[in-house]
């Protein structure tokens, strides 16, 4: 299983992230990302405090810690300098609170985001077809969703995506213990999505091209 979005006690999570990368390990987990809530006011101190976990626990764990901000609820004007100076000191993942159907984010946050170098959109709600052409476009991931709430519109992003061909990724957006799953369950959530079986193969091979471009940027090799 690779999980390339989710939230530690760094932001609204519930584990520090040796526990979280623990329980994880157990569940076979190869590769987690913990992408913590930031914006303006604590992106940098989120991702230097990640950086310096996975720098440690990776020394030690099989499964790898991928550290990462998830700018949520920023003004879509303030997105594309806030990821730009996240990149500058380290970001290897950057993902965006997308406009899911759960909370009341901003207008304009889907394509401000697909407008800035980022690698994942989370949850994106009822993103549009010109957005999701954009995806396709900038090899940026749209989200399928394990996270109640955040899941109501997996059919339609799936079915976008499979339209035009822009890339999907499945994540947890675990905010603590009860949210981890494993893969099979990932492809169940994937199939009720409306994801063919050779759909899911290649949404599972995008999340392990992901991750190993961001254990590249970190020096590290693969598992």
């Amino acid at each position: 299983m690779i999980d390339l979005h989710s939230h530690s006690l760094y932001s609204d999570g519930e584990l520090l992230p040796s526990e979280a990368l623990r329980r994880v390990t157990v569940l076979g987990y190869r590769y987690l990302g913990i992408t913590d809530h930031v914006d303006a006011s604590n992106f940098d101190l989120v991702l230097e405090r990640l950086r310096r976990a996975a720098t440690e626990l990776n020394k030690v764990s099989p499964t790898k810690l991928i550290p990462g901000v998830e700018f949520t609820h920023v003004p879509p004007s303030q997105l594309g300098p806030l990821v730009t100076q996240a990149r500058a000191l380290g970001a290897v993942l950057v993902v965006v609170h997308g406009e899911t159907l759960a909370e009341p984010v901003a207008p304009g946050t889907n394509r401000a985001a697909l407008e800035a170098d980022i690698d994942i959109l989370a949850h994106p709600g009822l993103i549009t077809r010109e957005e999701v052409e954009l995806a396709a476009q900038r090899g940026i991931m749209l989200e399928i969703s394990a996270r109640h709430g955040h899941s109501l519109a997996n059919g339609h992003v799936a079915a976008l995506a499979r339209e035009v061909g822009a890339g999907l990724i499945l994540n947890t957006d675990a905010h603590g213990p009860g949210n981890y799953i494993t893969r099979a369950r990932a492809i169940q959530i994937a199939q009720g999505a409306g994801l063919s079986p050779r759909d899911c193969d290649q949404m599972l091979a995008n999340a392990e091209a992901l991750a190993q471009r961001a254990l590249a940027r970190l020096g590290l090799a693969p598992l």
